[in-house]
């Protein structure tokens, strides 16, 4: 993809939130009160240009993948990660008009679609594939001119099997910070400039493995050992669970977890009565961070039985100005679609996606 290194001109709006950042005792609080300054502020939004005012779509094959469209599911890992149909993937990414893909290295199964030698390392073979689809991805969809993130939680509590070799332990995670962040560091410089970002999932300031306590620049060191460039965003729950700010200043994007849209805008927290919201601007608040959200379009998340995709869940009408709005005001969205095994997506969520992109100005 070429890249302009040309000088950025500054807008209005940065130039007064620079001046405002600059006003004494004034920070940007999330994340434990790290400060952003004018310079974070330059260099995070320039990782970030590329999501401002457009859309990309996630997709959660979670290895051995979600269920199929047809006959059984497959669960040996390296089989189901064989027979994923890439070309057929491609086709329909591209319809969809998006910009970027999410895609899941691996979620709570103990499996990743994606070689990492750290852990076979630790575990022993058969937690990660053989084929690397995940940079097959990266690098097809760069091909298209457009941008790769990766998904992983930031913790393994649920797959219990990888404990050990994680060394995860409630009563002191340093030896597991270590672990896995020498574990995504491995596929950032593997995947290099292919990977565009991260998006790690599970950093709560509560549980097992409490934000607060998080060796942030050893993680992101380890996102961006590819790619000094790579935007990174770690996420709290989010909108979900009514949060609006990041969960550490550092990072570069909102991870924007949305449970429901309501009459075109995204429902903070799960109560029938919580509050609306949509962006402001391109940044969040008083910080560098990129207002992004994260919504789920068809199915809960991921396709869970045997069959047809569920059906879109919001009609054009309120998905498109949901998205138009958030865009104008140079925020970003990000859709997320049902994926079956085999590795295509819903035709009417496809359809559904090619109308937004004919409807919307093209990106920039």
């Amino acid at each position: 993809m070429k890249r302009h290194n040309s000088p950025r001109r500054l807008d209005c709006r940065t130039v007064i939130l620079w001046v405002f950042l600059a006003l004494p005792g004034l920070t940007a609080s999330a994340g434990g009160g790290e400060e952003s300054t004018p310079a974070t502020l330059s260099s995070r939004g320039e990782r970030t240009q590329w999501m401002t005012g457009k859309y990309g779509l996630m997709v959660h094959w979670i290895a051995p993948g979600p269920a199929p469209e047809n006959g059984q599911r497959v669960y040996n890992l390296d089989q189901a990660v064989e027979a994923f149909n890439l070309n057929r993937f491609l086709a329909d990414f591209d319809k969809t008009g998006a910009s970027w893909l999410i895609f899941t290295v691996g979620q709570n199964t103990g499996f990743y679609a994606s070689p990492n030698s750290a852990l076979d390392g630790w575990a022993g073979p058969g937690h990660c594939s053989r084929r690397d689809l995940v940079k097959e991805l990266a690098h097809e969809i760069h091909a298209l001119g457009k941008r790769f993130i990766a998904y992983l939680p930031s913790e393994v509590k649920a797959p219990t099997q990888l404990h050990e070799p994680f060394q995860w332990n409630p009563q002191d995670q340093g030896e597991f910070q270590r672990r896995y962040t020498a574990f995504i560091r491995e596929y950032s410089e593997r995947l290099g400039k292919d990977l565009d970002g991260w998006w790690l999932d599970g950093s709560r300031p509560g549980d097992d493995f409490p934000s607060r306590t998080y060796d942030w620049p050893l993680w992101f060191a380890a996102a961006r050992a590819g790619n000094p460039a790579a935007a990174v965003a770690f996420n709290d729950g989010s909108f979900s669970v009514g949060i609006t700010q990041p969960a550490t200043a550092l990072q570069d994007y909102l991870a924007g977890e949305v449970e429901l849209l309501r009459d075109g805008q995204i429902r903070l927290g799960r109560k029938l009565d919580s509050p609306l919201h949509l962006p402001e601007s391109r940044f969040v608040g008083r910080t560098a961070c990129q207002w992004h959200a994260l919504v789920p379009i068809d199915c809960a998340w991921f396709h869970i039985k045997v069959g047809p995709m569920d059906p879109p869940r919001y009609s054009d009408l309120e998905l498109f100005s949901f998205v138009r709005n958030c865009l104008d005001k140079g925020g970003a969205v990000t859709l997320n679609a049902g994926i079956y095994q085999e590795g295509h997506l819903g035709a009417e969520t496809v359809s559904q996606l090619s109308r937004l992109s004919r409807c919307l100005p093209p990106p920039r």
